[in-house]
Formats: C-alpha cells, structure tokens, sequence
C-alpha cells in the first residue's frame, strides 16, 4: 500500500469497487467512472485556478 493514502481510505475504495464476480475482485466498470470522475473535477479545479490567477495577473 502507498503511504500517501490511510488505511482508512484504502479500505474505502476497495469495497467500493470490490466485485465477488469479477476474475480480478473489482467491477472494472464502477472503478473506471471513480476515476474519470475524479479527472473531471480536477480539470474542473485547475480550470477555476487558472481561471482566477488570469484575473488577478
């Protein structure tokens, strides 16, 4: 596990995508929306940064 994220967290995520009928133990499908999810908010949030540091510049 990667120190960057708490046990906690971790443990989150895998029952979350965690798939009892999948040959790998996940849903592909679920774990691929969090992540591209997650890609569109950071888009979102570096576009509101860039956003506000054209404003003030």
């Amino acid at each position: 596990m990667e120190d960057n994220i708490s046990q906690e967290n971790f443990d989150k995520i895998a029952k979350l995508i965690h798939s009892d009928s999948s040959p790998v133990g996940i849903d592909a499908k679920k774990t691929h929306i969090i992540i591209i999810n997650k890609l569109n908010e950071i888009i979102a949030r570096l576009e509101r940064l860039e956003a506000a540091q054209n404003k003030d510049s």
